[in-house]
């Protein structure tokens, strides 16, 4: 049986699906953008601003769970412009240790939701 996983710390679904779903061991997210859960308001100051919301709001959402981003094996990027790469992949790197850190794809996109220019999702595994 899956068990849906919604936490208020982070942005509540904006359609038809739940933050993360929870199967047996194993943790599937939805993917998060840079929604401040508090005011519902996009945080798109800077790429740098706009990363560290959405991996705060993916912390809250594993922490529900009973997980961290250690528990992390997988995760998907989706970039608006791949010259925010580095930016990017420094706020994200700093919520992993570099010898454990999950498997990854990185990936430009035409657009996502909200005009936002970062979007990203992960699979957890419980131990």
């Amino acid at each position: 049986m899956k068990k849906i996983i919604f936490t208020e710390s982070a942005p509540a679904p904006i359609g038809p699906y739940n933050q993360a779903v929870l199967k047996g061991n194993t943790l599937y997210t939805s993917g998060q953008i840079a929604i401040n859960p508090s005011t519902g308001e996009l945080v798109t100051d800077t790429i740098e601003v706009e990363t560290e919301q959405v991996m705060q709001n993916m912390k809250a959402v594993l922490h529900e769970a009973g997980m961290t981003f250690e528990n992390v094996v997988k995760t998907t990027i989706f970039i608006m412009n791949m010259n925010d790469f580095g930016k990017i992949n420094t706020i994200y790197g700093s919520y992993f240790n570099e010898k454990t850190a999950p498997a990854r794809e990185t990936v430009q996109v035409a657009c996502l939701p909200k005009n936002v220019n970062v979007e990203i999702s992960m699979i957890a595994i419980l131990d």
